[in-house]
């Protein structure tokens, strides 16, 4: 056994040398939970998509009440889908009323203005004419 300190063996030079620690990230103090600001309607308003859609419906398919679904309006289509389709299978004149009906609500939502429609079907929920 010698008496000489052991020495640690030299780093070679090939090897990099040991990297920086990162700095620690600064706290941010948690933000203020505010709820996000409300969206501006669409130029073209939310009505109109809704009025030609169910106008189209109204004048296509009116007989058996897809317009009245189409508004919300389960209980006004469900009546207009029975009597529609009863009407077909017995003597068509229950139908051709139904028809009627379903054609002039659908003139009648194309015809109205988008406010119009929107503040009587949508807003005011006024499920016939």
């Amino acid at each position: 056994m010698s008496n000489e300190p052991e020495n640690p063996k030299p780093e070679s030079e090939d090897s990099p040398p040991p990297a920086p620690e990162p700095a620690p990230a600064p706290e941010t103090p948690p933000a203020a939970e505010t709820p996000p600001a409300p969206q501006p309607a669409p130029a073209g308003g939310g009505g109109s998509d809704k009025k030609v859609i169910a106008g189209v419906l109204g004048i296509l398919l009116g007989w058996i009440g897809i317009h009245k679904f189409y508004l919300g309006y389960q209980k006004e289509g469900i009546i207009m889908l029975v009597v529609g389709l009863v009407g077909y299978f017995l003597c068509a004149i229950p139908t051709a009323i139904v028809g009627v009906i379903g054609l002039i609500e659908g003139i009648l939502y194309l015809t109205k203005s988008d406010d119009e429609f929107e503040k009587t079907y949508i807003t005011g929920q006024k499920p016939w004419f």
